[in-house]
């Protein structure tokens, strides 16, 4: 029997987030209030979540696994819907010459530099962060891959962005630069810059011929 991968542990709230469990939503519960928690800049503490849910702590982790695994939730739950309103309403936000594919990235990297929950979390809990958010402890890195390679293919088939590297690595390299640019300051000290992100977007997602 292959072990399961821990990455992508069938807690509670990933069945409830999905709409595959049927019991009384607590642990989207927790969810949602540890979410208004970071949204607000406050730090996500499993003890006060529980405290406020009026559970032990022991329940609360069976609910929604680790704090890393809720935490990695509630970042999904801002990136996910970001990028999807940005492609159904790209045609908006498309600067001259501008790829539709390049709108959307840039749009998501302006957005999350944009948003005080996440800079506070960056700023309190930067290495939390990036091993979140851009290594194999979590797979929020490869779900955000996806969804890029899902825009791209959308948007490759349409004709509307003409790459100048090998498709097949473009996702990856995307998600890198978007990573680079938006955790500037944990990286090198500088303040995270949209519009440089877009500057190198631009260059490798060109408007098709």
């Amino acid at each position: 029997m292959e072990p399961s991968d821990p990455r992508r542990a069938d807690t509670r709230l990933r069945r409830q987030l999905v709409g595959a469990a049927t019991a009384r939503p607590t642990a989207l519960d927790a969810f949602r209030h540890a979410r208004r928690t970071f949204l607000d800049g406050d730090r996500v503490d499993m003890q006060a979540l529980a405290r406020t849910l009026n559970v032990d702590r022991a329940t609360l982790y069976r609910w929604v696994g680790s704090r890393e695994q809720l935490l990695t939730e509630i970042l999904w739950s801002l990136i996910e819907p970001t990028i999807t309103k940005l492609r159904q309403n790209a045609s908006g936000s498309i600067a001259v010459g501008q790829s539709p594919a390049a709108a959307v990235i840039t749009g998501s990297v302006r957005q999350v530099i944009a948003n005080t929950g996440m800079q506070r979390f960056l700023d309190r809990e930067g290495d939390l962060a990036l091993r979140l958010l851009t290594t194999r402890a979590t797979d929020f890195e490869s779900r955000l891959t996806t969804l890029i390679s899902e825009l791209l293919d959308e948007e490759a088939s349409a004709g509307r962005f003409n790459p100048t590297i090998p498709r097949e690595d473009l996702p990856y390299v995307l998600v890198r630069i978007m990573e680079s640019y938006i955790y500037l300051g944990l990286i090198t000290g500088e303040h995270p810059d949209p519009d440089r992100a877009a500057r190198v977007i631009n260059a490798l997602l060109p408007t098709g011929t």
